[in-house]
């Protein structure tokens, strides 16, 4: 894992639910406690602050010299939006009356007197930030939980790969739901992948680990675009293996034909309890002088195809008891990850 996490300042716990919160009390408190990706590590350049929203807290993201920081997008003074301003020798300016905020959110510069001291209510809540798989990594709650794993990143001989984030209206959990399902390929991606004419889930296994699972899956139904499937044998039997962690993190790597790998961490963010930010960080052996637009392209395809449905289920939340929806043989990796979110202690009934 590649990963620049933040110097050690203490951070502040947030003293209160962000304004507006579309969370249940609760759930936004253990939501707040795990890492979430926010942005690309590209998003946030040496000059220009960059804006973020997670559990409906809106953020700024800066860089000062090598550390990065990730603040409430709030100035101390006067309450301006400080992702509009921009960056001075590692400062933070506010664009209101330019303030100057360091790293460790303090003010170090008001321009409008020369000297005096500088209260020490002028300082920013900042929260813990890291980069990693190419993203920016921030935890609400003081970042005590550990960062999402995603290994297969950093192997010798695999291509890196970001496609653009989906904006999704519907809950993660119901994104992260919908990419363990293995019964919907059929009719969901029948267009980019699957095929109705093949529609069986073979029984698969289960396994619970703390706050996640592991499923093996083995089937018929291809993992190549429509315009690739001639490549892979016939009756070739394609592995998969999904890897779950609570709250919303799921990996998935796949076994192509002669030898190859694809490796997919599934990474949803929650804007809000009804807006989800997908990032999908995926690394392959294979195929590595083809165009990447060509999987954009695919990645979208399956996606948006995925989007269209998820944004209409009902209840928006993913429910959470073992009686609010009835299950399938099918859906043995939704009962884990269901059991999984209960056992972190959240409880989106």
């Amino acid at each position: 894992m590649s990963s620049t996490a933040a110097s050690p300042i203490k951070f502040q716990k947030s003293p209160s639910l962000p304004r507006n919160c579309t969370f249940e009390a609760h759930d936004w408190e253990v939501l707040s406690q795990y890492w979430h990706p926010v942005a690309f590590s590209s998003d946030v350049g040496a000059n220009k602050p960059f804006a973020a929203v997670l559990l409906d807290e809106e953020l700024v993201l800066f860089r000062s010299g090598d550390q990065l920081v990730a603040a409430r997008d709030v100035c101390a003074h006067r309450g301006a939006p400080l992702s509009i301003g921009w960056v001075d020798n590692g400062n933070l300016v506010c664009p209101y009356h330019g303030l100057q905020y360091g790293a460790d959110g303090r003010c170090q510069h008001i321009p409008s007197q020369c000297d005096g001291p500088i209260p020490d209510r002028l300082r920013l809540l900042t929260y813990p930030a890291q980069e990693a798989y190419g993203l920016i990594w921030v935890s609400l709650g003081g970042g005590n939980e550990p960062l999402p794993e995603f290994p297969a990143w950093d192997e010798p001989g695999y291509q890196q790969i970001l496609p653009p984030s989906i904006d999704i209206n519907a809950s993660a959990g119901r994104q992260t739901e919908g990419f363990i399902d293995v019964a919907h390929f059929a009719w969901i991606h029948h267009t980019s992948f699957a095929d109705r004419a093949n529609p069986v889930v073979p029984r698969y296994s289960v396994t619970r680990k703390p706050q996640g699972f592991v499923a093996e899956y083995s089937s018929t139904v291809s993992n190549f675009p429509k315009s690739l499937q001639h490549r892979a044998p016939e009756g070739f039997v394609w592995q998969r293996r999904f890897e779950v962690d609570a709250p919303f993190f799921a990996r998935l790597r796949v076994e192509f034909p002669e030898g190859g790998q694809l490796h997919i961490l599934n990474a949803a963010s929650p804007i809000s309890a009804r807006k989800t930010r997908l990032f999908v960080p995926i690394v392959r052996n294979f195929d590595q002088h083809m165009p990447l637009q060509d999987v954009y392209d695919f990645n979208r395809q399956v996606f948006e195809e995925d989007r269209a449905i998820v944004e209409r289920q009902r209840p928006e939340d993913l429910p959470i008891s073992r009686g609010a929806e009835a299950p399938i043989l099918a859906d043995r990796s939704s009962g884990a990850y269901r059991a999984a979110m209960a056992e972190i202690g959240l409880r989106q009934d």
